[in-house]
């Protein structure tokens, strides 16, 4: 069940976000139902998600446009879209795709926005769990009404962290590097998990459900509104050379406050 309205008190700015979000979200779940019963298709879903992803885009666009006309975009499916040169709508319209493309209810719709080169608000919304993460600068990170912190757990050994598993379309040399960096940190920490949702996995971070999460290979629409939650919610976000330039380098490690140094200092040296 989509939500229409929440009791919390947000932002214009993130209302419009939300609401947009919500919108979308319908299209989505409505889609996802077929998809379930198009697994036993021969032709598979694969061409259907591809529409539904579309069809996701093309109503945030719309809302995002009307809400805000100046405003420019940088989108999955279509690309950069200029506007005022100052403000941009960073959009992922279905993060989770292969989930999607499985039957896996984890995916999401994700929202953030550029303000220059500062990433100034973010919304991550989970429409199968009914889950709505969302911050703007300045103002906290939530989870539906719920104000949110990084855990407090503060040692390697205790830690959950969450990645992403290289595939198909990565080269060997990526595949390898992973591999070596997963050596590494195994057997220092509690568990690994890869649930398949950039996204999620930086609200679960957000949330403290996770002490850490890194990925490499990633887009900015990916991570653009993950960044500004764990940022809100009191942890680092920096790429796997300890650097601030994630959209740019395509690489992401976030984390709580204990850890972003050892974690940091462990990627940087492998």
């Amino acid at each position: 069940m989509v939500h229409q309205t929440r009791m919390i008190s947000r932002s214009p700015l993130l209302n419009v976000m939300s609401n947009t979000a919500f919108k979308a979200a319908r299209g989505l779940i409505r889609d996802f139902g077929e998809v379930e019963h198009l697994q036993v298709s021969r032709k598979g879903p694969g061409d259907f998600v591809s529409i539904a992803d579309k069809k996701a885009e093309e109503i945030i666009y719309k809302e995002l446009k009307k809400a805000r006309p100046s405003y420019g975009f940088l989108m999955e499916e279509s690309g950069e879209i200029g506007g005022d040169g100052e403000h941009t709508w960073i959009v992922d319209p279905l993060d989770g795709t292969t989930n999607f493309l499985h039957a896996i209810p984890h995916f999401a719709i994700s929202i953030g926005l550029q303000k220059g080169d500062e990433l100034i608000a973010g919304v991550i919304y989970d429409p199968i769990k009914d889950e709505l993460f969302y911050a703007e600068k300045g103002g906290g990170a939530f989870l539906n009404e719920r104000r949110l912190r990084v855990s407090a757990r503060s040692t390697l050994q205790d830690s959950l962290l969450a990645t992403g598993i290289p595939w198909a379309r990565h080269t060997s040399a990526e595949r390898q590097t992973f591999l070596k960096t997963l050596d590494t940190i195994t057997p220092l920490v509690s568990g690994i998990r890869r649930f398949g949702s950039a996204a999620l996995d930086l609200a679960y971070v957000a949330a403290g459900r996770y002490e850490g999460y890194w990925e490499s290979t990633l887009f900015p629409w990916d991570m653009a509104a993950g960044i500004v939650l764990v940022r809100e919610a009191g942890g680092y976000v920096c790429d796997l050379q300890g650097k601030e330039t994630m959209l740019e380098m395509g690489s992401v490690l976030a984390t709580n406050q204990a850890l972003h140094q050892p974690l940091t200092e462990l990627f940087v040296s492998n």
